[in-house]
């Protein structure tokens, strides 16, 4: 069996507070309906649409955890220079989002930070 196309889903709580912050971050809109809100992430347009979370686990029959306190997985975001992942880190706090650690060095070559959007989903932008 052949995967023709992969996308993420997260739930959130607010459509309107999930869209603006995303917006703020200058991710392009993939559309919004009642139920979700959607964006294209780097070159390849890799989806991730945001549902409310009532709305996911009823499709699903899955619950969500809280991820102000938990995560499951980290999207990671390259960025060419050390530069280009400080502006990120200010932008993404203009935006306000919560920056989970600090831009620095780690590994070989590695400079980088961790943030969250508003209903905890954890995002790595690094450059290598």
């Amino acid at each position: 069996m052949k995967t023709k196309t992969i996308w993420a889903n997260f739930a959130v709580d607010n459509l309107d507070r999930t869209t603006e912050f995303y917006n703020s971050l200058g991710f392009k809109s993939n559309g919004r309906s009642d139920e979700l809100t959607s964006f294209f992430f780097g070159e390849n347009e890799f989806v991730i649409h945001f549902f409310l979370k009532d709305v996911l686990e009823k499709n699903t029959n899955v619950s969500f955890a809280n991820n102000q306190n938990s995560n499951e997985i980290l999207f990671s975001m390259l960025a060419e220079t050390k530069d280009e992942v400080d502006q990120w880190a200010e932008t993404v706090r203009k935006a306000g989002g919560k920056i989970e650690s600090e831009p620095k060095e780690f590994g070989d070559n590695y400079y980088g930070f961790v943030f969250s959007d508003p209903d905890g989903h954890k995002f790595n932008v690094f450059k290598m």
